[in-house]
């Protein structure tokens, strides 16, 4: 990839060559080895990441000297002065970033990758790592902090038969027998012609999710919104194409309901959902837009339907539980010199406490 630079660094795992942006071919070859690499952890993701906001390819190619690669996904902020700088893997709520590679990682090469993200002289560092990636866990130096996370994937094998007559809970099974027999009709879009629709029910279910957490509508919306604006949605499906899929419900031909799932080799993930609760909830269209984004990953060859993270205790938790995902932990780590995230993170603490904020 025209434009990279490399350079050799001295780590505990001895002297590894280190490449950034890391070269499209070797990431792509490394992904396609990787049978746990995760839509989220391809060149595509950095490039809706870079195309919606202001951020620029910092990915990094790590070369050791027994021949194994690894590749790191990276954005970097344009625009701000190094010693305000950040290089994560993924920033907000862009997900799972985290290694790319072949085989296993051992802890030497693990901490090779702390020992190198360590000296980055951006302010603040922060990767992501994928469900069962534990060597990273146990490699992390004491000046990344752990920002915990837990994943609910649901596994897929033994195909969608037993899927259904196993791990499906009783009531999704119950509450889709029930869709099935309402009028409900699913439209599947993998184009992204459907996805100004989704955002309407998206602004739809804003005051819903306010309400629910005890938060003011104007304070839910512009955080929202500014997480996910219009153009993140359309940018993603124009560039994964096929692999973006929003499944759209319908009950007497007025949107009821819609979720996106995207998909790359064997990892499906179910990004966004949305619904106009007085539509969706009698007749339940989310356990029938699950069931059917579950079945076709099966069809796909998928082994893994990953519901996202949620937190201890929701409501959101208790719906995916119910389709019977296995929690795994899925930790962030993060490093900053100067404790810019500190203050921010204090006020809207504060203000949690002071509107009586509930997680959903």
């Amino acid at each position: 990839m025209s434009g990279s630079a490399a350079l050799l660094i001295d780590t505990r795992a001895g002297p590894v060559r280190v490449t950034t942006p890391a070269p499209r071919e070797t990431w792509w070859e490394l992904a396609e080895q990787d049978p746990a690499t995760q839509v989220t952890q391809i060149p595509e993701w950095l490039d809706c990441i870079c195309a919606t906001g202001p951020y620029r390819d910092a990915s990094r190619l790590y070369e050791f000297e027994n021949g194994r690669q690894l590749v790191l996904p990276l954005v970097g902020r344009r625009k701000r002065p190094r010693w305000l700088g950040e290089e994560e893997s993924w920033p907000g709520e862009w997900g799972i970033g985290g290694p790319v590679f072949r085989g296993s990682v051992g802890s030497a090469e693990a901490g090779a990758l702390f020992d190198d993200l360590s000296r980055r002289p951006a302010n603040r560092v922060g990767v992501w790592f994928r469900p069962g990636d534990d060597v990273w866990t146990r490699t992390a130096p004491d000046d990344f902090r752990l920002d915990p996370h837990t994943a609910h994937v649901l596994d897929l094998e033994g195909g969608f038969d037993t899927v259904w007559e196993r791990r499906f809970h009783q009531g999704v099974r119950r509450g889709v027998r029930q869709a099935e027999r309402c009028d409900i009709e699913v439209e599947v879009d993998r184009t992204g012609r459907l996805a100004p629709e989704f955002y309407q029910l998206f602004e739809l279910s804003i005051p819903r999710w306010a309400g629910q957490q005890n938060e003011p509508l104007a304070l839910a919306r512009r955080r929202r919104t500014r997480v996910f604006p219009p153009h993140i949605l359309e940018t993603v499906a124009a560039r994964l194409g096929e692999q973006c899929a929003i499944y759209m419900a319908r009950h007497a031909g007025e949107p009821a309901a819609a979720i996106v799932v995207l998909r790359h080799g064997n990892h499906a993930l179910y990004w966004r959902g949305a619904m106009n609760r007085e539509l969706a909830h009698p007749i339940r269209a989310n356990h029938l837009l699950h069931r059917l984004a579950i079945e076709d990953a099966c069809a796909a060859g998928c082994q893994q339907y990953d519901m996202g993270t949620s937190r201890e205790g929701t409501t959101l938790r208790r719906f995916k539980d119910s389709f019977g995902t296995e929690s795994t932990s899925s930790p962030r780590y993060f490093r900053e010199r100067l404790p810019t995230s500190v203050p921010r993170r204090g006020l809207w603490w504060a203000v949690r406490r002071t509107i009586r904020f509930k997680p959903v």
